[in-house]
């Protein structure tokens, strides 16, 4: 299983999630380092910890604001294998992450405007430049309204030959509420050719052992690291 430390931009800092209230988020600090070196921090998941693939939230393009390409550009030089969130919708802004050298780009479901925007990117990339973010609040599905339950946007991942899906609830993030194992559970069975990913309240090596165990691919992990919870010898 791949364990994927998370960085979450905003305002060209480092800052903790919590719970998905992102006007709430500051700076990171912890034993990794501080939000204001966004490169130290993703030097330090690679150094310290041998991480190789970091996950990137840009929370100002996501918000629609002026994204951090620059820094996303000089995160890609660092030799980590990037996937990035940036609120990507459209064909265009998918080109533009992929020319500032990201590996993978993330297609949050709290951001598509419809299902035709997930066909158009899938149809037009081949399918591992993507990774759909599955985006929950305390459960409830953030999508379009053509999907009712995950189940829906699965099918059409599937339908269209995307392999990777992040399973991604924002009111567990950074709150120490553990990772969304049922969801994982019954969405393996009911899909176990795609490789799913869990983002949110993972807090230590146990909620690593169940997910793995689970049939997780990997889980994105940020408080955990920067608390020291979790450390080389866990991973």
């Amino acid at each position: 299983m791949l364990v994927i430390p998370v960085l979450d931009l905003k305002g060209g800092q480092a800052v903790h999630a919590l719970r998905g209230q992102r006007v709430h988020y500051k700076p990171v600090r912890g034993v990794l380092g501080d939000g204001e070196d966004v490169l130290g921090l993703a030097t330090a998941y690679r150094d310290r910890l041998g991480c190789q693939t970091l996950y990137v939230a840009d929370l100002d393009a996501i918000a629609g604001l002026p994204g951090h390409a620059a820094l996303l550009r000089s995160l890609s030089a660092t030799g980590l294998t990037l996937w990035v969130d940036a609120g990507v919708s459209t064909i265009d802004q998918a080109q533009a992450l992929l020319e500032l050298g990201i590996d993978k780009v993330i297609i949050g479901s709290e951001t598509l405007g419809s299902p035709d925007q997930l066909v158009d990117l899938a149809t037009h990339f081949p399918p591992t430049c993507f990774a759909l973010s599955v985006d929950l609040m305390g459960g409830v599905l953030q999508a379009p309204p053509e999907f009712s339950t995950p189940n829906d946007l699965l099918k059409l991942v599937v339908a269209h030959n995307l392999e990777s899906v992040i399973l991604l609830d924002l009111a567990h993030v950074g709150a120490a509420a553990g990772p969304p194992l049922d969801l994982l559970v019954s969405l393996h069975k009911s899909f176990p050719g795609l490789s799913l990913y869990a983002g949110g309240g993972v807090r230590d090596r146990a909620d690593l052992k169940a997910l793995d165990q689970a049939g997780a691919a990997g889980a994105l992990v940020a408080t955990a690291f920067h608390q020291g919870v979790l450390s080389a010898t866990d991973l």
